[in-house]
């Protein structure tokens, strides 16, 4: 297992292909990503394929987690697995 690290990302606007080359890298070394509501489908596929992927999204009708949960998942997840990327909608 790697060292525990978070890594936050801004997926920036919402086309994939304004992501930065900063945040590619991270989210190209992540064991975990979790994603909210706003990024767009297409930036997940440059996560690796055997990292785990967790939808902590904030959406009506959609599972809702507060931050402590969120939070919570972080720590948690770079315990056990190594490097957690955050991945969020705009410029965390």
């Amino acid at each position: 297992m790697s060292k525990a690290r978070v890594t936050l990302v801004g997926a920036g606007p919402g086309d994939p292909e304004l992501i930065t080359v900063k945040g590619l890298k991270a989210l190209a070394d992540a064991d975990v990503v979790l994603y909210d509501a706003l990024i767009h489908p297409d930036i997940l596929k440059y996560a690796p394929s055997k990292a785990l992927q967790i939808f902590v999204g904030k959406k009506k009708g959609v599972c809702q987690f507060p931050q402590e949960d969120i939070n919570r998942l972080i720590v948690e997840n770079a315990l056990e697995f190594g490097h957690v990327v955050r991945l969020k909608g705009g410029d965390p």
